[in-house]
Order: C-alpha cells, then sequence, then structure tokens
C-alpha cells in the first residue's frame, strides 16, 4: 500500500519545494523504501512544450517523451528513478480530457462541473500506477491562495478523507524572512499561510520553513503553538552551499525521521547516505577548475539551461573540478570577430545547446569555428550539433549552408523531416502544423561506428539510448561531404538515416549530439559526455 506525501508551499513562490520533494524522496529512498515524485501544474498549458524558457525554464523530457516541469529533472537527479508520462499533469491537460469526454457524450448528460469532475480527475492522477511504490510525492505547483490551483487543493483535501488513516501527509513549505532593520525572524507570514491552508480543509502534519538565519527554538515554538504542529514538525531549511548538500541538511534537521513519524513508522532503517556524502565531497573540495564558455540565446535566465548546468557539475565531481559556467549571449558574435576571440579565448571548453529560431544562429557557428580551428574542446548539442554541421559545410566549400528553420536556402544541411519510424509505427509531421507535439521526443536508440572517439567516450559501447526533443534533422545527402572534410558521422539511428553523433577525430575532443544528455546526467552517475568534455577540459587548462 503507497503512503501519499502532499507538498504545498506559501508566502512566496521559488522556496525550493521541487528540490524539497527530491531530496525528501533521496533521503527515503536511502532507507531502503521504493519511491516516485509527481508534479501537479496549475497553469492551463497542456503541458510547457511550447512555453518560452524565459517564462517557465527548460523543458524537461522523459524516455517516454513527455514534455514536463523542470522539477522533474530535479526528482530523476537525486533518486535515479526514471520519471514518465504519468509524473506531470496540468490543469490544461485536466480540462483537455474533460472536454474531449464531454464531447463524446460520456458524461450521459451531466451537468460537467470542477467538483467532482475535474477533481476526480485530479485523484485519478494522483492515485494511478502506485506499482507497489512505498511512498509517492506529489508536489502542487504555485502557492496557496493562487486562483488555478484550488481545484487541485480541493482534490487532496479529498484524497486526504478517503485513503486509509495514516496513509498520507502533508508537508508546507513557507518562508520565515528575515527583517534587517528590526533584526528578527518574522513567523506572521508562515502563520497566514498555514491559516489558508487550512481555511480550504487541509491540515498540514510539517512545516519546512526556509529561513536566512538559524531560528530559535523559541520561534519554532511559537510557530508550532499558531500552526497547531509539534515543535519537532518545524523542520528549519537554511540557504545551502549546493542544492547537494540539501538532502543531508535535511536529515540533519530531521525531516525525514519526522515524516515517517507521521506515517507511524518508528523503526524505519537508518538512511544509507554514503554516496551523499561522497557528492557533497567532491562538490565542496575540487583539486582544480575548468572554465566552460556556454554560447546559448537564453542565457538571461539560468533556469532555461538547468539540466546543462548540472550535468556540466557532475562532469566536475567525475574529475574532482570546480566548473566555472560563463554564460555567453549568441547574437554579441555576431556584431564582431574581435568580440569572438576575447571572450572565448579563456575559455578551456566551448558548449553550444540546443534552441529553437534563427536569432544568434550566425554567432553559434562562429563558435563553433573557434573551436575547431583553435583546439578548443567543443560539444554541440541538438542544435549545437546541427551547426557544426553547417559549420563543417561551409568550410567544405558550401558556402549557403544553412537550415530550414532559419528560411529557405539552397544549401539545406539541415531540414525538417516529414516521417519517420518509432516502435508506435509510421509518424508524421507537416512543415506548417501545430507546434506543441510535432518534435522527435524522447529515447530513441543510436548505433556507434565502433573504434569511434564517442564509442570509447561510451566505454566502448555500440549502441545507446538517449533523450531528444527536436524538429529538425542533419540533411543525410550532405553526410559524404562533410565526412570528406573530417567531420565524421560516428552515430546514426538504427536505420541510418538520421544522424545522431558527429566528431572531428583531428581534434581534441569535438564532439556534437543531435540529442540531449544532460537530461540522464545525475550527480552520484555523471553522463560519459560530459564527464569526458570537462575532463578534455581539464587537458587544456594545463596545456593553457
Amino acid at each position: 500500500m503507497a503512503r501519499y506525501i502532499f507538498i504545498t508551499g506559501g508566502v512566496v513562490s521559488s522556496l525550493g519545494k521541487g528540490l524539497m520533494a527530491a531530496s525528501l524522496a533521496a533521503l527515503l529512498q536511502a532507507r531502503g523504501y521504493k519511491v516516485r515524485i509527481r508534479k501537479f501544474d496549475p497553469y492551463l498549458n497542456v503541458d510547457p512544450g511550447t512555453m518560452s524558457p524565459y517564462q517557465h525554464g527548460e523543458v524537461y523530457v522523459t524516455d517516454d517523451g513527455a514534455e514536463t516541469d523542470l522539477d522533474l529533472g530535479h526528482y530523476e537527479r537525486f533518486t535515479g528513478v526514471s520519471a514518465h508520462q504519468g509524473d506531470n499533469i496540468t490543469s490544461g491537460r485536466v480540462y483537455q480530457q474533460i472536454i474531449a469526454k464531454e464531447r463524446r457524450g460520456d458524461y450521459l448528460g451531466a451537468t460537467v462541473q470542477v467538483v467532482p469532475h475535474v477533481t476526480d480527475a485530479i485523484k485519478e492522477f494522483a492515485l494511478a500506477g502506485q506499482d507497489d511504490h512505498d511512498f509517492i510525492l506529489c508536489e502542487i505547483g504555485g502557492t496557496v491562495g493562487d486562483i488555478e490551483s484550488l481545484p487541485f487543493m480541493e482534490a487532496i483535501r479529498q484524497l486526504r478523507n478517503e485513503l486509509e488513516p495514516m496513509q498520507s501527509l502533508s508537508v508546507h513549505v513557507t518562508l520565515v524572512p528575515y527583517i534587517a532593520a528590526a533584526g528578527e525572524l518574522k513567523t506572521k507570514p508562515t502563520q497566514h499561510s498555514v491559516r489558508e491552508l487550512a481555511s480550504l480543509g487541509i491540515k498540514p502534519d510539517v512545516l519546512l520553513c526556509r529561513a536566512e538565519h538559524p531560528i530559535p527554538d523559541g520561534e519554532r515554538q511559537k510557530i508550532a503553538n499558531f500552526c497547531n504542529v509539534r515543535k519537532e514538525a518545524v523542520i528549519p531549511a537554511l540557504d545551502a552551499p549546493s542544492i547537494y548538500s540539501v538532502p543531508l541538511q535535511y536529515h540533519a534537521e530531521g525531516l525525514d525521521t519526522e515524516v515517517l513519524r507521521g506515517f507511524g513508522i518508528t523503526d524505519a532503517p537508518e538512511p544509507d547516505l554514503s554516496r551523499w556524502y561522497d557528492v557533497v565531497d567532491r562538490k565542496s573540495n575540487p583539486e582544480g577548475e575548468v572554465t566552460i564558455g556556454v554560447v546559448g540565446k537564453y542565457v538571461g535566465l539560468q533556469d532555461a539551461y538547468k539540466s546543462l548546468n548540472e550535468a556540466l557539475i557532475h562532469g566536475g565531481m567525475a574529475h574532482r573540478v570546480k566548473v566555472n559556467i560563463k554564460w555567453i549571449d549568441a547574437e554579441v558574435f555576431e556584431q564582431s570577430d574581435s568580440d569572438i576571440a576575447a571572450q572565448l579565448e579563456p575559455m578551456h571548453g566551448i558548449l553550444v545547446p540546443g534552441g529553437f529560431g534563427e536569432r544568434g544562429s550566425e554567432g553559434k557557428i562562429a563558435s563553433v569555428r573557434f573551436a575547431r580551428e583553435r583546439k578548443v574542446p567543443f560539444l554541440g548539442i541538438c542544435l549545437g550539433m546541427q551547426m557544426a554541421c553547417v559549420e563543417g559545410a561551409r568550410n567544405a566549400g558550401f558556402a549557403q549552408a544553412s537550415s530550414t528553420e532559419f528560411g529557405s536556402t539552397e544549401e539545406p544541411v539541415v531540414g525538417i523531416i516529414t516521417e519517420w519510424m518509432t516502435e508506435e509505427g509510421l509518424q508524421k509531421r507537416e512543415a506548417g502544423g501545430d507546434l506543441g507535439g510535432t518534435m522527435r521526443l524522447g529515447a530513441y536508440d543510436a548505433k556507434l561506428a565502433a573504434n569511434s572517439h564517442v564509442s570509447s567516450i561510451y566505454g566502448g559501447a555500440t549502441e545507446i539510448s538517449e533523450r531528444h526533443r527536436h524538429r529538425y534533422e542533419v540533411n543525410g545527402k550532405y553526410i559524404e561531404p562533410l565526412e570528406k572534410q573530417g567531420l565524421i558521422f560516428s552515430g546514426m539511428s538504427p536505420d541510418g538515416l538520421l544522424p545522431e553523433i558527429v566528431e572531428r577525430p583531428d581534434h581534441p575532443w569535438f564532439v556534437g549530439v543531435q540529442f540531449h544528455p544532460e537530461l540522464k546526467s545525475k550527480p552520484f552517475d555523471p553522463h560519459p559526455l560530459f564527464a569526458g568534455f570537462i575532463g578534455a577540459a581539464l587537458e587544456q587548462a594545463r596545456l593553457v
């Protein structure tokens, strides 16, 4: 029988509910329990796939092709449990399903309402696919009091009544702000947030209180008295030096112990936190450092590249080095060649990430050229790999080489594909079709050339599976002329039609991949491409 932990937030957004959920799940997992985490997003988009990264950060993609909230990346990185389509739901998806049923007449003429139809759909989502898990953690996006989240709160209230006694628990994340002028921590925002939650019929069992300064015992007791919880259930959550320190910090404050006590579990085994101590040690005690230049178009918001940022850090952990990431706007390089040299010469590695649209594309191509000519370690991801192919084609004499994503071109080195095969059969799309759901999404296999550089990076493997999110592919008719110029296609789709990986054997470390390897990297299991890239950057740093 699965036990449910419902995680809500109050006072302000960005308190770290997703990180808290991931950390709690990691602690329960360290005690030997099987866990799964789910995210309820109140916005009306069906999924975040068509949202600007500046609006909602990166779009995280699962093996089964779901475009989800970036918090699912935290869940996977902290637990190693692969998320799937059923782990993220939005108000938009709930209403889409309900309206489709209503149009079919499934409700037999009944009036379709928020209660019970919307709340029932949310409860079905929460209860589906338990798969013998011990704990299912459900994080509700937004803050208590938001109009959008009210159906989710009502669904939680109903679920807590319908589940068996001690089968569910509520954790509420709040803020205890420090007023510098008064020199005091203020508990009133937490009191009001808990009162708002209680007015919706949900009594929190554990309070996680974010604060910049330690919360004295007297203030914890005050919060406990006014919020109707035990003092031990008021868990201080101070800012941590690294997100990977958070599980250890929460354990030290007794979070997992108090949660288990709420379920009546007092004989749980002690957690094995050895891998987290190792991760924190590698992060906190580096034996060197490298600087990586990330040339992208969404550099104004680091959450747009959240998984990429973490994967680079993981690559550093593999070599016990600190990774300094310099975010560079690709458009800057479209103005002057001198800017390219000035900004990229100090870099020990250059990474061009994924993205959509023409803006900044010439700057990315210029970055690829700099990495190729100066022999600087290079990693191109998705669009970055495509720009490496365009740059290679221009170097091979195709002066008009470009991507049809940017408009018509005489040399379409990159173009949209209209048909491709999956396990479900032939998939089709149109160039002018809807943006949502028209991409090659999720895990796809690739075959690696034997004795290639990338095969050695993957430990000698000749077949891999990686996650994709893109509409355009490298045009196969350019493979032969590009290989003559030195850009080798060392990874292809199993049918041999779609390029997956390119590399330059005459370069110290030059790899471009059509997929997104950052989505599968973990702090305790760095992705081999990032470990290899940072290793090459470390060698570059020693040469400079």
